[in-house]
C-alpha cells in the first residue's frame, strides 16, 4: 500500500514538474526514486570492476535525464521509463572508463608483468615464448599463468553478432539469445495500464473524472472542478478518496503478480 501511495505521489510531482520545471520539484522526484538507481547500480556493479558508489552517482545523472524527458500524459509508469536511462548512463560510463568484467588485482599485475616477460623472452629466443616458459620466468605454475591469460581474454567484450550456432538454413547469433528488454518493458507497461484502467472503471464517475483530470491530463484542480461541476476542494476530496480506493483495488493484483 505504501508503494502505491508513493507511486501516486511521484506521478503528482512529475505532472507538476512537466507543467513548471524547478530544481526543488526535481530533487523531490529524485528522492522518491533513489531505489531505482541503487538497485540498478547493484546489478551492474556485480558485472564490472567499477565501484558501486561511482555507478550510483552516474545513475543519478541518468535519473535526472529521465525526469527531464518524461511526459506524464503518455500513460506509462515512470520506473519503466527511467530504468533504461539510468542503466544506459552506467553502461556509457563503463564503455568510456571501465572494464566489463571484474579481475583480481593480483591477476591484473601478473598480466602486466607477463607482457613484459613475453617481450623479453621473444627478444632472447627469437620466437614467441610458450606459456610454460613465461610461467617459469615469472615463477608461477603453468596453471596459474593460463588462468591469468583466460581472465584477460574474458575482459574483452564479445560481439553480439558472433555466431554461436550454424545450420544450413540460418545462423544463430549471441544477440538472438539475449532477452529483448525493450519488449519486456512494453509488456510490463501494458499490464500496468490494463490494471489501472480496470481499477479506474470501478470508481464513481466524478471520482474517476477528478483523477483523470488531475493525474492523467495534468489539469489544475480549479479547471477540473469547472468541468465536473464541483468546487476545487471537492475535487481534492475526490482525488484523495479515489487514490485510497485504487490502492485497495490494485494491491491484490500486485500481490498475485509477485507470487506468479
Amino acid at each position: 500500500m505504501v508503494t502505491t501511495h508513493v507511486r501516486f505521489r511521484g506521478m503528482e510531482l512529475l505532472t507538476a514538474y512537466y507543467r513548471n520545471p524547478s530544481v526543488k520539484l526535481r530533487n523531490q522526484i529524485v528522492q522518491l526514486n533513489i531505489g531505482l538507481v541503487r538497485a540498478t547500480a547493484h546489478r551492474v556493479s556485480r558485472q564490472c570492476a567499477e565501484p558501486y558508489e561511482d555507478l550510483e552517482q552516474i545513475g543519478f545523472l541518468g535519473l535526472i535525464r529521465a525526469i527531464e524527458r518524461f511526459n506524464p500524459h503518455q500513460g506509462c509508469a515512470f520506473s519503466s521509463f527511467a530504468i533504461p536511462y539510468i542503466r544506459g548512463a552506467m553502461l556509457h560510463f563503463l564503455r568510456d572508463n571501465g572494464s566489463l568484467v571484474k579481475m583480481p588485482r593480483r591477476w591484473q599485475e601478473l598480466q602486466q608483468e607477463g607482457q613484459k616477460v613475453r617481450k623479453t623472452l621473444t627478444a632472447m629466443l627469437g620466437r614467441l615464448p610458450k606459456d610454460a616458459e613465461i610461467a617459469q620466468a615469472m615463477k608461477l605454475s603453468l596453471k596459474e599463468w593460463q588462468a591469468v591469460k583466460l581472465a584477460t581474454q574474458n575482459r574483452s567484450p564479445i560481439s553480439l553478432d558472433a555466431t554461436i550456432e550454424q545450420t544450413p538454413d540460418c545462423s544463430l547469433t549471441l544477440g538472438d539469445m539475449l532477452p529483448d528488454e525493450y519488449n519486456e518493458v512494453l509488456r510490463y507497461r501494458e499490464e500496468e495500464r490494463q490494471q489501472l484502467q480496470g481499477a479506474m472503471s470501478q470508481l464513481e464517475k466524478k471520482t474517476q473524472s477528478a483523477i483523470e483530470g488531475v493525474f492523467l491530463r495534468g489539469l489544475p484542480r480549479q479547471e477540473v472542478a469547472q468541468q465536473i461541476g464541483v468546487s476545487p476542494i471537492t475535487v481534492s476530496r475526490y482525488v484523495q478518496r479515489g487514490v485510497h480506493e485504487l490502492v485497495a483495488l490494485l494491491q491484490p493484483q500486485q500481490s498475485e503478480r509477485l507470487a506468479s
